[in-house]
């Protein structure tokens, strides 16, 4: 299967627009309630820093590695 036959593929199946996404919000609404959601979603950036916060101390570690065995 070629690089083009898959990206078709995967635009035929498509991206969520606005009415899935209103749906997931709906279910999410409805599974967690409006008092806990606010909590779940600021939880959520957190966890989204943290990750990108320890991927950039990741590389840079990598860096320091890689200057360290050139000299």
């Amino acid at each position: 299967m070629s690089v083009c036959a898959f990206a078709s593929g995967l635009l035929a199946i498509g991206f969520p627009g606005m009415p899935e996404m209103l749906i997931v919000l709906f279910l999410a609404l409805l599974l967690f309630g409006g008092a806990k959601l606010p909590s779940l979603m600021r939880n959520l950036g957190k966890s989204a820093n943290e990750f990108k916060r320890g991927m950039n101390e990741s590389a840079d570690d990598d860096e320091l590695s890689d200057k360290k065995s050139d000299e």
